[in-house]
């Protein structure tokens, strides 16, 4: 692995806009790194297709990333770390960083009963990537899954609230309800932005865990281990924000979470969908 050059910018990447939250985490701990964002959002959402198609889709991304000299990848989307984590690894000369060992760590230390909750794409519940995750640092802990297949289309058309959702929230959260979970893991970048809704459902007991937060400190980690930090005396750095589509509601989404951050080109910015 070379070493990359700590003025070059971290890669973070997602199916849509959900990984603007894992961003956003990232700017909010490390106001000094610069990101190139991607968006797939010609190719979202992930969660139906099937494992070589994300795969696919995912590695076209990271590979463009890497040529354009990024000194790590994030990969900010469930769905994507299930179905191409492993290739990347190998494949690429930089670190390259997920997000489900970091909300597993976050839920196994704030659990108090040791029944944890988790929601997803189909792709990532079928997986059991969480299940696996969980047996293998806490083996008696209690995990029950729930797909949640449509949050991510309503997220991508801008909407978090509304007699559809909330009733869809209710259908889809039953089982954990019934479970008696005191932690769900939201395990799609997109679900923190449907938080006020999923909590009210939840409870007040049940405490919500979104790996955007313990993401942004494995990526701290690294740079600092790796002598690859941007030093923060140069001050704050900007995100460039594209998308292989033409998602409006990104850009939106962008500017709500980022703010100043965000370059103002990346309004204008798009690049080939493969």
């Amino acid at each position: 692995m070379r070493r990359p050059n700590p003025e070059a910018p971290i890669g973070v990447f997602d199916s849509g806009v959900g990984g603007l939250t894992v961003a956003r985490a990232v700017a909010d701990l490390l106001p000094h790194e610069a990101m190139r964002y991607v968006a797939d959002s010609a190719h979202q959402p992930y969660g139906p297709q099937s494992v070589a198609q994300v795969r696919r889709h995912a590695l076209a991304v990271l590979d463009s990333l890497v040529d354009e000299g990024v000194k790590m990848l994030v990969i900010a989307c469930n769905s994507a770390s299930v179905a191409c984590l492993a290739d990347a690894r190998e494949r690429y000369p930089v670190p390259v960083v997920e997000v489900v060992l970091p909300a597993v760590r976050s839920a196994l230390a704030a659990t108090r009963s040791g029944r944890i909750g988790v929601i997803g794409t189909r792709i990532t519940i079928a997986s059991r990537a969480y299940e696996d995750s969980f047996a293998a640092v806490a083996p008696h802990t209690s995990v029950v899954s729930a797909p949640c297949p449509r949050f991510v289309d309503f997220i991508e058309q801008g909407v978090v609230s509304g007699p559809e959702l909330e009733a869809l929230a209710l259908e889809y959260l039953a089982p954990l309800t019934a479970a008696d979970v005191d932690v769900l893991v939201l395990g799609c970048t997109h679900y923190p932005l449907l938080a006020d809704l999923i909590g009210a459902v939840m409870g007040p007991d049940v405490r919500l865990v979104s790996p955007s937060e313990e993401t942004a400190k494995d990526i701290a980690r690294i740079l600092a281990a790796e002598g690859t930090a941007r030093p923060a005396a140069q001050g704050p750095a900007s995100v460039l924000v594209t998308q292989t589509g033409a998602s409006e509601q990104l850009l939106q989404w962008a500017g709500g979470l980022l703010g100043s951050r965000l370059l103002p080109h990346s309004r204008w910015t798009r690049r080939a969908a493969v």
